[in-house]
């Protein structure tokens, strides 16, 4: 990896879209998602395409290959891409480039794999299947790749299935599937939103360093600013299918145009004055835990303050949502205890009562999967009235409205199904379903990691007032310190199942530093182009024998 300012000479024009629009069905109609949109990469250029949910920049990613999900079709406008017309291209035409010369790497890389083959068969096969190269040549190439994007046992991780690798490692491999044809043109799409932050540094800075080398156009999606930072040349702001503007990514994050740009900007600004807790709400003591007879947790001691926010921070497989498990009773402790009002939690939870179920309750990550998609808005929050609080038939319908006043909706969406709300207003639902218990105690396992910068910001605003009107504690799962900054009074820091250490976020925040609190803290992105180039440059000395 190159320390200098990467400074990028374009190329020849690659892919031109003129006067896009694309529409997608739904409520029985069509309805407008891009509306008439220009995009002009070159080749060896990254553009960021940022936007909040609901902007069009997956749709128009894929429109860049040509391609158009299920219910949504391109209605105007030309996509070129070398010289290729992309509208009037037929399928057969189109899946000779997908793969090859266009790539796509996904969100989520779990669902792009094929869990019953190797994943070094899976990386060459696009390559091999278009006789890009032969076998032997394209898995030694491959292999390559792997330890290009470091990889750890480059020879050898290509023999194991995707279910035998992490959630980072599983990404850079579908990295290493999208580079091995050599493609001309690459589309992230929200290729490190699920990462935590440390994992996050590794795949951004492999994913750069193999587009410089290969010269290859890049289409980055994101809803992450500071990542957009590291990765891009230029940068293309969406809002409702509409271009904001569109500048060099310096240009961009110094000097934006429109208000609805820098209104992005400032969304990272929100921060909570920390208050310190004396009245211990709830207690882990000495918790260990295991999944069968591999153990997670190792003497967990946390202590949370009643009305406080206490942020559990750490990398993947820290043992932070298993802790959650622990404390709802999903996953009993092999030893030590839960106090909850003082009182000792029964380790299972078939044993507790009505009452401790209702005290404790947790808000996930997708709210998507979190919801059943067959009930309407009143039933998912209608439930746990009935169930906690005997609330049926006018009563219960008159406690759901005012849940959904409370988190900033109304009455309108009673009928809606999930279905039909935007990312934001599930999460939202959500939260209201928590709330209709009327719990003392609230989970957040992270809430807001797959949501945009301003939708972000909403639900995080909102969690605060209902804690200032009611007096909740949270316990907030999270592997982004700038939503820690955000919401928390204390920080618990996590490490391989282990506490690293606990204090108010105004200590953890603060030099000294244990080592992985330095680590995790040094790989949150800034909103600055060298960023991750610094970074890589000062971890490089560090390592360099003195």
């Amino acid at each position: 990896m190159t320390t200098e300012t990467k400074t990028p000479e374009k190329g020849d024009v690659l892919l031109k879209m003129r006067d896009v629009r694309i529409e997608g069905f739904s409520d029985e109609q069509w309805h407008r998602i891009i509306k008439g949109v220009d995009l002009t990469l070159h080749r060896g250029e990254v553009m960021g395409l940022i936007g909040e949910s609901g902007a069009g920049k997956s749709t128009l990613g894929l429109a860049a290959m040509g391609y158009t999900q299920p219910g949504v079709r391109i209605t105007g406008g030309s996509i070129e891409f070398d010289g290729i017309d992309l509208v009037a291209a037929s399928e057969a035409e189109k899946r000779r480039l997908w793969g090859t010369r266009i790539a796509y790497v996904a969100q989520s890389a779990a669902a792009s794999f094929n869990p019953a083959h190797r994943l070094l068969d899976q990386t060459i096969e696009a390559t091999t299947r278009m006789n890009i190269l032969p076998e032997a040549e394209a898995r030694r190439d491959a292999i390559e790749l792997y330890r290009d994007l470091q990889l750890p046992d480059p020879e050898h991780i290509g023999e194991r299935y995707p279910h035998q690798v992490s959630g980072g490692q599983l990404q850079r491999v579908m990295t290493a599937m999208a580079m091995s044809p050599r493609p001309d043109l690459i589309i992230f799409d929200e290729p490190t939103t699920a990462l935590d932050v440390t994992t996050q540094v590794e795949v951004l800075a492999a994913m750069r360093k193999i587009v410089e080398e290969h010269h290859t156009a890049a289409i980055y999606i994101t809803h992450d600013l500071a990542v957009v930072a590291q990765m891009a040349d230029v940068i293309k702001v969406l809002r409702y299918g509409e271009e904001v503007e569109e500048a060099e990514t310096r240009q961009m994050l110094t000097h934006p145009e429109k208000p609805y740009t820098r209104s992005l900007w400032s969304v990272r600004a929100l921060q909570k004055r920390e208050e310190k807790g004396d009245d211990v709400h709830l207690s882990i003591e000495g918790v260990d835990a295991a999944y069968g007879s591999a153990k997670v947790l190792h003497d967990v001691t946390i202590s949370i303050p009643r009305g406080k926010t206490v942020a559990i921070v750490g990398e993947s497989g820290s043992g932070k949502s298993t802790t959650a498990r622990v404390i709802t009773g999903l996953l009993p402790q092999t030893k030590g205890v839960v106090r909850f009002n003082g009182e000792v939690l029964p380790p299972r939870l078939q044993d507790r009562s009505k009452e401790q179920l209702q005290r404790i309750q947790m808000i996930y990550q997708m709210a998507d999967t979190a919801m059943n998609p067959r009930q309407t808005v009143g039933e998912i929050i209608g439930r746990p009235l009935e169930f906690y609080l005997g609330l049926k038939g006018r009563a219960r319908e008159k406690r759901v409205i005012e849940l959904l006043e409370m988190i900033e909706l109304d009455e309108s969406f009673i009928d809606r199904f999930p279905s039909e709300l935007s990312g934001g207003q599930k999460q939202r639902i959500c939260i209201a379903r928590a709330l209709a218990a009327e719990p003392e105690f609230i989970i957040c396992d992270e809430v807001t990691s797959a949501l945009d910068q301003i939708v972000q910001e909403g639900i995080l605003k909102l969690l605060l007032r209902l804690q200032k009107e009611f007096g909740i504690t949270y316990m907030f799962i999270t592997h982004d310190i700038a939503t820690v900054k955000a919401i928390s009074d204390e920080i618990v820091v996590m490490y391989q199942g282990r506490v690293v250490e606990q204090g108010m976020k105004s200590e953890v925040l603060s030099p000294p530093y244990p080592e992985y609190t330095r680590l995790l803290l040094s790989s949150v992105p800034e909103m600055d182009p060298d960023w991750l180039t610094r970074l890589l440059a000062e971890r490089e000395a560090e390592q360099a024998p003195a």
